[in-house]
């Protein structure tokens, strides 16, 4: 027999059985408000230990509120039972909190991107109408080439830019 391939497959079998024994390594418990939690670290200090229902290791889990198996209840004990058990409200109000939490975030995120909208809505339209206001004043305008030479503007391309910066402030403008 081949020692590389006997060191091989020892080597993984080892890897399986710790991935198997981490894998029993989880913890089981009812939270605050009667929720089952799992997890592979111990409860917080504040969950009661009658609450923890698995713990790491084979060990048989423990019946909740100190019942054994099997075992019936008294009926004068039940309603004793069922006061210390936790209220199941079917809503989590942390979890509701953060919902609304994000929502609020999420709401002042929109209202932001809309105040910054129209701030450069109103930043578009200033410049659009000092640019009719220029064109419209007859003033010589000089502007720059491709090949970056100084040159003045035409009637044709100033009738352009004019219709150009109308669109803009028609469109900046009006809102």
């Amino acid at each position: 027999m081949d020692f590389k391939f006997l060191t091989r497959t020892v080597v993984l079998a080892m890897i399986g059985s710790v991935v198997m024994v981490s894998a029993h390594a989880q913890w089981q418990w009812l939270d605050n408000d009667g929720r089952k939690v799992f997890s592979d670290r111990p409860p917080p200090p504040h969950i009661p230990q009658k609450s923890i229902l698995k713990e790491p290791g084979f060990k048989a889990p423990r019946p909740f509120q100190g019942v054994a198996s099997g075992t019936p209840v008294p009926a004068a004990s039940a309603p004793a039972a069922n006061a210390s058990m936790p209220k199941l409200s079917g809503r989590d109000a942390e979890l509701e909190a953060r919902k609304k939490q994000a929502e609020a975030l999420e709401e002042s995120k929109k209202q932001a991107e809309a105040e910054k909208l129209a701030s450069a809505r109103a930043d578009n339209c200033e410049r659009a109408k000092k640019g009719q206001a220029t064109l419209k004043s007859g003033v010589r305008i000089a502007i720059t080439n491709a090949k970056g030479e100084r040159e003045f503007m035409e009637d044709g391309a100033r009738s352009v830019e004019t219709k150009r910066l109308q669109s803009i402030a028609d469109s900046d403008c009006s809102k």
